[in-house]
């Protein structure tokens, strides 16, 4: 008798050795009663693409790159590093010491069943482990983000049960695994929080206004929606700076006819503020610059991160910065796109899977809310997008994605979306270039390092990340069939653009580092 045929008795006998009789009865009646439910099939063709797009941790990397877009480092290393040790502790050490048979195909109903059905043994569940890993993992660095992952994570786990891929006791066993690891990974590896810090700018003296005097601000109320608990920093603008005109948006008004109409009213402010993500410093930044004004920089939004690199973290911190008159004048860049008016870049642009996630988010945004759409729309673009064709200084490439950050950034960050320093007059620009679709999950989703030696050690494919310093860069962006190919920067997406100035289609992108380009309030520490 061959070994595959000796398989299934054995692990059989293993489980029933291994598992006490109370457990293999809760076990029979769970699988009854989720069986003998009577759910819509749109629940169960749900529940098999929940369950298949969790196999080998694809899900879980999908959204740990989007964390690493987003900048939430922690906890997408976190998370990562939990769900890999978990996903080793369960197949190489649970399955070999406990195993066991799967539940019998033929009780499961036909529109239930998954098309490729797992054969290791049964005793834990992988799948439920690395959920419960990367949600754990995540949850222990950041709980708001813990808070949106875990649901996704329970619907995976149960969807092993519904699937009929596992028993009750092999998900709870995997669920078990997956937390302790990522608790004692957390005792073991705890890491400290550091405050802050500035790097570059050149300090200045700006106008103070302790007052708010000459002051015109503009509050956007949708940024910062998705952080939950946040107050709203109106009645702490409104205390502070009494004499200040403080203008909020409404959503049919446009920001950039609201300020010029300002400029160019009889009470010309001498200063501009914002209060905002950083799209809107950005739109302001460029308003700014054309006016010769300083720009006082609110927190507002949900990541602020060009807030949080000037050293602004707090409502109070850039207050106290305006009344002190405390300037720091930083870099910016300024991109063109084909006949577009110039913008102002104060993070990063980017061209490929970014403005794909951007454009896919904010469609499922109104929906899902942020947080999940963030996630639902890394797993469709990292399935569905096509690499682009870019024409970068004269050489042709195809490439996942192309950055283009303001000033150096972390050098083994291939999507580096929060700048570094403030002041060193280069543009930092990194090329994803297209292999595979597992290459580019692997780079967004561990960095170039990490993904360096997993590659040396055969567990990925050899990342290809290229990155170099330049002043002034020209791309040319052609069409891609049957997908928009957009331009991001700030977290905004422009999906058309104006004036195809290549012959073969497509646009020109023309990005200018400008020094020293944008004075604003910071304090001085």
């Amino acid at each position: 008798m061959s070994p595959s045929r000796l398989a299934h008795p054995i692990l059989l006998l293993r489980r029933v050795a291994a598992l006490p009789a109370w457990v293999r009865r809760v076990d029979a009646r769970a699988g009854r009663r989720i069986n003998a439910r009577g759910v819509h099939p749109g629940v169960d063709r749900s529940m098999v693409r929940l369950s298949r797009s969790a196999d080998r941790g694809v899900l879980w990397f999908g959204a740990a790159a989007v964390l690493l877009l987003l900048t939430k480092y922690r906890p997408a290393v976190r998370g990562v590093a939990s769900l890999t040790v978990a996903s080793a502790v369960t197949n190489l050490v649970g399955k070999e010491l406990f195993g066991g048979s799967r539940p019998l195909l033929k009780d499961i109903p036909v529109g239930r069943r998954l098309v490729s059905r797992p054969e290791s043994g049964s005793f834990p569940s992988g799948h439920s482990a690395s959920a419960a890993a990367f949600a754990a993992g995540v949850a222990l660095e950041s709980p708001a983000i813990g808070a949106v992952v875990a649901p996704v994570a329970g619907a995976v786990a149960y969807s092993r049960l519904h699937t009929g891929a596992h028993w009750l006791s092999d998900v709870l066993g995997g669920v078990a695994i997956g937390a302790g690891v990522a608790v004692l990974g957390k005792l073991l590896f705890p890491v400290p929080r550091r405050p802050p810090k500035r790097e570059g700018g050149t300090p200045v003296d700006s106008a103070a206004s302790p007052t708010g005097d000459g002051v015109f601000l503009v509050r956007n109320p949708s940024s910062g929606a998705a952080v939950l608990g946040r107050a709203d920093p109106v009645p702490t603008l409104e205390r502070r700076l009494p004499d200040a005109r403080i203008h909020v948006l409404t959503d049919d008004e446009d920001v950039t006819a609201v300020v010029r109409a300002a400029i160019d009213s009889g009470q010309r402010p001498r200063i501009l503020g914002v209060c905002g993500g950083d799209g809107m410093v950005a739109t302001l930044a460029q308003l700014a610059r054309t006016a010769g004004l300083p720009l006082l920089v609110v927190p507002g939004g949900t990541f602020n991160h060009f807030a949080r690199t000037a050293g602004i973290d707090t409502v109070d911190d850039a207050l106290d910065a305006l009344a002190a008159g405390d300037g720091l004048r930083v870099d910016v860049a300024e991109l063109k796109l084909g006949t577009v008016a110039p913008e102002t870049v104060i993070n990063a642009a980017s061209v490929g899977l970014y403005p794909d996630f951007v454009a896919a988010r904010e469609e499922l945004q109104p929906v899902l809310g942020k947080w999940i759409a963030g996630v639902v729309a890394a797993v469709r673009v990292i399935g569905r997008s096509d690499p682009v064709e870019l024409v970068v200084d004269d050489r042709r490439i195809m490439a996942w994605s192309l950055f283009v950050g303001i000033n150096r950034n972390h050098p083994h960050v291939p999507a580096p979306m929060q700048r570094r320093r403030l002041d060193d007059g280069v543009l930092d620009v990194r090329i994803l270039h297209a292999r595979s679709r597992i290459q580019a999950i692997s780079a967004l989703s561990f960095g170039r390092r990490s993904s360096a030696v997993l590659a040396r050690l055969g567990l990925l494919p050899v990342s290809s990340v290229e990155s170099f310093t330049t002043r002034n860069l020209q791309t040319a962006v052609r069409p891609r069939e049957g997908q928009p190919t957009g331009f991001a920067h700030d977290g905004e997406v422009r999906l058309e653009i104006d004036g195809a100035e290549t012959p073969q289609g497509g646009y020109l992108s023309r990005v200018r580092i400008l020094d020293g380009g944008l004075t604003i309030y910071a304090p001085r520490r």
